[in-house]
């Protein structure tokens, strides 16, 4: 039960490191192009492409760390803290959309 545990632990941790690493790379990068925050969809023409992927690399930086946070029940086996943790994920992937959307996207998009 402790090494399953361990190892879903892992599996989840690396998901995390994945969103923070994506994150960095957004927050960092010096394209003129502006980084895609939905799947397969095109993002709008922003006006300041600069500070827009800053905004979007943070919100991806504290999103990953979140996500490794709510996973941390991962190492007690405890079935009822791992649906918390699930439910605790849809709660934040749902306020992570809204802040992009109201936030993020509402104020650098062009209009």
């Amino acid at each position: 039960m402790i090494t399953g545990s361990i190892l879903g632990f892992a599996g989840w941790t690396m998901v995390a490191c994945f969103f923070v690493g994506l994150g960095i790379y957004d927050f960092r990068t010096d394209r003129q192009a502006e980084v895609g925050f939905w799947a397969n969809a095109k993002t709008p023409p922003m006006r300041d492409v600069k500070a827009y992927n800053r905004a979007v690399g943070k919100l991806f930086m504290v999103y990953g760390i979140i996500f490794f946070l709510l996973g941390t029940p991962l190492l007690t086996g405890n079935a009822l803290l791992l649906m918390l943790s699930v439910a605790g994920i849809m709660l934040e992937t749902i306020a992570c959309m809204a802040v992009y959307i109201i936030g993020i996207q509402g104020k650098y998009e062009k209009k």
